[in-house]
């Protein structure tokens, strides 16, 4: 007796298609755009928090990502009224991404009417205690890097510092140095002075621009 599995069934065989018509394959791919937006997304914000990505990238990258997602969403809203909505149905663990997307704007982008005076606090502290450092002779990296990060960081997230500022490229260009250096590696006396100085052009024109914003 012979058997052929299928041989009676050619349907077997035809290409699975999830739609009937042009409409509901629009809907499928609009579905399809949202879920890799969010996944990319999700996979920025844990690379940032990695510190695999610069601040200025991440938040070019961000912001571009969330642009792109208000317009996405719009094309399915008649089938998922919230976000959480559509990741629960699809298995999204995506929390980084969904937080990112119910605050409209990368993390390093914050809202400085809540926290303007703080960050400004934040700042000023950075820069005088790492010229401190400085005047102390304290050179090593683990004992600078820190510090350079953070003020780069919340330099990034304050609006009232225009692009130019150039503690923006000053700040990174140190940050670059200490980041390609060992932990007990130290800068030299020479590249300390000129660090010093830095510091001092950055923070003369951060108390610039507080004034002159005031």
């Amino acid at each position: 007796m012979s058997f052929s599995m299928g041989s009676n069934k050619p349907e077997m065989y035809e290409e699975v298609r999830l739609w009937k018509n042009p409409r509901q394959r629009e809907r499928y791919d609009n579905m399809a755009d949202v879920f890799s937006i969010i996944t990319t997304l999700q996979a920025l914000e844990k690379a940032y928090i990695k510190d695999l990505v610069e601040p200025v990238e991440y938040t070019r990258h961000c912001e571009k990502l969330i642009a792109k997602f208000t317009a996405a969403f719009r094309q399915i809203e008649s089938d998922f009224s919230r976000i959480e909505d559509f990741a629960r149905k699809y298995k999204l663990d995506c929390p980084a991404a969904l937080l990112r997307i119910r605050e409209g704007r990368p993390i390093t982008v914050r809202d400085d009417r809540g926290n303007m005076n703080k960050a400004i606090a934040e700042t000023v502290s950075l820069f005088i205690n790492l010229m401190d450092k400085l005047k102390l002779n304290i050179r090593a990296n683990d004992m600078l890097q820190t510090d350079v990060r953070e003020l780069l960081d919340v330099i990034h997230r304050m609006n009232l510092i225009p692009s130019n500022y150039i503690g923006r490229e000053k700040i990174s260009k140190w940050l670059n140095t200490l980041t390609n250096m060992n932990a007990a590696e130290e800068i030299t006396e020479e590249q300390a002075r000129q660090f010093q100085l830095d510091l001092e052009t950055c923070y003369s024109e951060f108390n610039r621009l507080l004034t002159s914003t005031g």
